[in-house]
């Protein structure tokens, strides 16, 4: 049974506020809650795919800390963005 397009937007919100650290549970509920509606199909396939990382790598991704991988380069530039303060103190 395929998953509908809601369910999936769901679950994905789901996935990014029960992470393993409570950073990566903020940014990535913002993150879900201010973007998964209006991604494509492909678009909520790759972030589905970012959310299976392990949440340290994530974190040190997101704060600049380690290169990202090149699939992720731009999704992560994405997040990054609106993550200022919980990555790095403002």
């Amino acid at each position: 049974m395929s998953e509908t397009r809601d369910t999936m937007i769901k679950r994905l919100r789901m996935r990014s506020m029960r992470r393993g650290i409570k950073e990566m549970d903020l940014i990535l509920t913002a993150y879900a809650d201010g973007h998964l509606d209006g991604f494509s199909d492909d678009a909520l396939a790759l972030y589905d795919q970012l959310l299976s990382e392990n949440d340290h790598d994530l974190y040190g991704w997101i704060g600049g800390q380690f290169p990202v991988p090149m699939e992720y380069l731009d999704l992560v530039t994405d997040i990054a963005a609106g993550a200022q303060g919980v990555t790095k103190p403002a």
